[in-house]
C-alpha cells in the first residue's frame, strides 16, 4: 500500500499534484477538511459531535479527526493507498497518524514536501485571487497563513526527517517537472518494498503447485511450512529432530518451531522481489504472527488470493493424489480427507474473512486446467507488481 503525506505551503501546488497522483497510483484522497464537511453534511454520529463543538466556538479535536480518517481508510479497501493532504498538521498529529497506521497494519511510505519561497507563494495566491474571487487571497491573510504553516510544519518535518521518510521537491518548476520528481521519489520508495502474497484455498485447490509456479515466474520466494520442516528433518538439525518426534507421535508442530523458520526467510530474502506464503497463516493466531513478522521487517501483505474449488471436486482430487507419491498423510482415507476439509473450514476460513475486511481478498476460480488457473492468478500478481514500479 502506498501512503503519502503531501506537504507544502499555500500556493505550492498540492491540489494540482494530488489530482495527478490519485490517478497515477489509484490513491484515495484524504483532506481532513473535506472529510469533516462530508460527515457534517451526512449527519453521521461523528459529524454531529463535531457540529456541536463548532457551534460552541470550539475546534474539532484530534480524537474526532482520527476516527473520521480511520473510517475513511477502512471503507475504501479497493484503494492502492492514501494521499494525506493537510494531515498531520502538528507534531502530535504525526504520532496519531503513526499509531493509526500501525493499527491498520500499514505505514506511511513517505512525506513529500513541495518547497517554494514565500514570495512565490504570495504571488501565486494573489494571482489566483484575481480569478477566483476568494476573500482569503489577499496579501495580509496570505502572509498570516504562511506564518502559521511554517510554525506548525517545522516540527512535523523534523519528525519525518528523523525517520528517513522526508523528501523535498522544488515546486517552482513546471507542473510536469514537479510531478516527474514526485514519481521518481515514489519509484525509489516502492523499489525498497517486498511484494508479499498469501495464497489460500482448501486442500486440493492447487495452492501448493500454483504457489511454486507463481514464485518462479515472478521472482518471489515460495514459503510453505511443510517443505521447510521437511528440510530441517533432512538436514538433521535440532529443530528437525524435534519435528520428526512430533510427526512420529502424531502431534502438530507448534508455532514456536515454525515462526523462527519463517522469520529467518524474511531476514534473508536472497534478492527476491517478495514472498508467496502457502499454509501460513492457517489460524487467526498465525495471521497476527505473520502481520507482526512482516512489520518487524518493514513489510506487509501486498496481495491475498483465495483459490475456490467445489467440495466434491476437492475430495476427488485428494482421493486421486492419495494414489501418487505426492500424497499427504490426510489423503489416506475419505474420513481423513473430510476431517482436513472441516479443519480448514473452522480454522482458516475465519482468517480469510479477517483479511477480506482489511485488505480485500481476490477470489480465483480454481476449476479448469492448471495453466488456465495459473494465468489468472499470475495476471493479478503482475498487476500488483506493476503498481510498485
Amino acid at each position: 500500500m502506498l501512503n503519502i503525506a503531501l506537504f507544502g505551503p499555500p500556493g505550492a501546488g498540492k491540489g494540482t499534484q494530488s489530482e495527478r497522483l490519485i490517478r497515477q497510483y489509484n490513491l484515495f484522497y484524504i483532506s481532513t477538511g473535506d472529510l469533516l464537511r462530508k460527515e457534517l453534511a451526512e449527519g453521521t454520529a461523528l459529524g454531529k459531535q463535531a457540529e456541536s463543538i463548532i457551534a460552541s466556538g470550539g475546534l474539532v479535536p484530534d480524537e474526532i479527526i482520527v476516527q473520521i480518517i480511520e473510517k475513511t481508510i477502512t471503507n475504501n479497501p479497493d484503494a492502492d493507498g492514501f494521499l494525506f493532504d493537510g494531515f498531520p498538521r502538528t507534531y502530535i498529529q504525526a504520532y496519531i497518524l503513526e499509531g493509526l497506521m500501525i493499527k491498520l497494519n500499514t505505514s506511511l511510505t513517505c512525506l513529500i514536501n513541495l518547497q517554494v519561497p514565500e514570495k512565490v507563494s504570495v504571488d501565486r495566491l494573489l494571482k489566483r485571487g484575481q480569478s477566483s474571487g476568494r476573500s482569503d487571497d489577499n496579501e495580509k491573510v496570505i502572509r498570516n497563513r504562511l506564518r502559521e504553516y511554517n510554525e506548525k510544519t517545522v516540527p512535523v518535518l523534523r519528525f519525518y526527517k528523523e525517520k528517513g521518510l522526508h523528501h523535498e521537491i522544488d515546486a517552482t518548476k513546471t507542473i510536469d517537472e514537479v510531478n516527474a520528481g514526485i514519481v521518481e521519489i515514489l519509484r525509489g520508495e516502492l523499489s525498497k518494498r517486498l511484494y508479499n502474497v498469501v495464497v489460500f484455498g482448501y486442500p486440493g485447490s492447487g495452492r501448493g503447485s500454483q504457489g511454486r509456479a507463481l514464485a518462479e515466474r515472478h521472482g518471489l520466494e515460495y514459503v510453505a511450512t511443510g517443505p521447510m520442516l521437511e528440510a530441517e528433518i533432512a538436514a538433521g538439525t535440532e529443530t528437525g529432530k524435534r519435528v520428526k518426534e512430533l510427526y512420529e507421535s502424531g502431534q502438530l508442530v507448534p508455532d514456536e518451531i515454525v515462526v523462527p523458520l519463517i522469520e529467518e526467510r524474511l531476514r534473508n530474502p536472497r534478492g527476491v522481489k517478495g514472498f508467496i506464503f502457502k499454509g501460513f497463516p492457517r489460524t487467526l493466531v498465525q495471521s497476527y504472527i505473520l502481520d507482526g513478522l512482516l512489520r518487524k521487517h518493514d513489510s506487509s501483505i501486498s496481495k491475498i488470493i483465495e483459490i475456490e474449488v467445489p467440495t466434491l471436486e476437492l475430495i476427488r482430487r485428494l482421493d486421486e493424489r492419495s494414489k501418487t507419491d505426492r500424497r499427504m498423510p490426510y489423503d489416506s482415507s475419505t474420513s481423513k480427507i473430510v476431517k482436513r476439509l472441516q479443519e480448514h473450514e473452522t480454522k482458516t476460513v475465519p482468517v480469510i474473512q479477517k483479511y477480506n475486511q482489511r485488505h480485500s481478498v481476490t477470489k480465483i476460480d480454481g476449476m479448469g486446467p492448471f495453466e488456465e488457473v495459473f494465468e489468472k492468478i499470475s495476471a493479478e500478481i503482475e498487476e500488483g507488481l506493476k503498481r510498485m514500479r
